[in-house]
């Protein structure tokens, strides 16, 4: 099962400790070999462009055969190049997303430049997310702080009673995937409540510090210059550039809203309000999945990412190296799961529709998923 074989797992619903952790950031960086904190450049490019060849191996293929293959099999090959070139926008998504954590070189204005290149081309606000996701890293899990996938509570209705059935569920999941991360890059679904209009494309949102707004300003560029482009390239050809780019882009979203979903939703994982939170027990409230194959294809996005929320300058191709070093001190504060990726998607969108504390244990400020 990957990376995670020596894993003997009794009970992967079994909670995890909510207690104060007995050992520090600094004992988990002294288990951790020193060469994994080493941000190769020659490295980091290799997958860059790895990656950015993988994208255009499948953009020729697809402009250059599809067009003149018969009907019948040009419905099966657009598909399934969607779901390869998608697969590949989450690859690229992903790289830039390490250097907005300053985890691809060790210059810092180049991890800046290139994320916001590859950002912008995926739609994404590159300075924008960096900000909010910095305080989602540094917030994990507090009910009142965390930027992203802060729960619902049972007193919204509208998921505790209304959408808490087999037909709420699928909506919810369908729902999720196709429009959950444009939503939260748009309007702040799944984010924290904020006062005011919060948006990753308004500079005066309330997500932003008043030393961040010029680079949101920067990000809101970045991507109008994209659109712009592809305004150009539709005019020529609209259903091309759809085909080419635009269903791939969709198919990222649905993945990429996937794959944080499983990584921070889980039955045995709390969630904290003031009371109850402290960094280290929050960024322990993640989980590490198995999805075979693609755990290398997603830069073990999948398999390493409580590693990532405790030291996320690490980069991606020494995560799984780091995670096998600390997993002795982090004992059972460490959550795997094996479960097949499906399956534990419909059991979390099935299991995890609310938080609340555990009777008599309101003062506690610890909570826990229900249904």
């Amino acid at each position: 099962m990957g990376d995670q074989t020596n894993i003997v797992c009794k009970n992967v619903l079994e909670r995890v400790p909510i207690e104060k952790p007995p050992f520090q950031i600094s004992d988990i960086k002294k288990a951790i070999p020193p060469h994994c904190f080493t941000r190769s450049l020659v490295s980091s490019s290799y997958y860059l462009i790895r990656d950015l060849g993988m994208c255009y191996a499948f953009y020729y293929l697809a402009s250059t055969y599809i067009p003149i293959l018969p009907h019948p099999l040009a419905y099966i090959a657009w598909p399934v190049y969607w779901l390869c070139q998608g697969s590949m926008f989450a690859c690229l998504w992903l790289l830039a997303h390490d250097m907005g954590h300053h985890s691809f070189s060790e210059h810092e204005w180049l991890d800046d430049a290139l994320g916001f290149i590859i950002h912008s081309a995926l739609l994404t606000p590159y300075f924008s997310f960096k900000y909010s996701h910095r305080r989602h890293h540094g917030h994990t899990n507090s009910i009142e702080d965390d930027e992203m996938w802060v729960p619902k509570r049972k007193s919204n209705t509208l998921y505790s009673e209304i959408l808490n059935n087999p037909f709420g569920h699928l909506f919810v999941a369908i729902t999720h995937l196709l429009i959950g991360f444009p939503a939260y890059l748009l309007i702040n679904m799944y984010g924290k409540n904020y006062n005011g209009f919060a948006s990753h494309f308004y500079p005066q949102s309330p997500i932003f510090n008043n030393n961040e707004r010029n680079q949101v300003w920067l990000s809101d560029a970045g991507i109008i210059v994209i659109l712009y482009a592809f305004y150009l390239v539709a005019t020529a050809g609209a259903k091309w550039l759809f085909c080419i780019y635009g269903v791939p882009l969709m198919v990222f979203n649905v993945e990429f809203f996937f794959l944080t979903l499983l990584q921070h939703t889980h039955p045995s994982l709390p969630h904290y309000d003031s009371k109850g939170w402290e960094w280290m027990k929050g960024a322990l409230s993640t989980v590490d999945r198995d999805y075979g194959v693609f755990n290398s294809i997603f830069h073990h996005a999948t398999n390493a990412h409580v590693v990532h929320h405790l030291i996320s300058s690490i980069p991606h191709y020494h995560t799984v190296e780091a995670t096998k070093a600390i997993k002795p001190i982090l004992g059972d504060y460490y959550k795997y799961d094996d479960t097949p990726i499906l399956k534990a998607f419909w059991r979390e969108t099935k299991e995890c529709i609310y938080v609340e504390p555990d009777e008599g244990a309101e003062k506690s400020g610890v909570y826990w998923f229900c249904k």
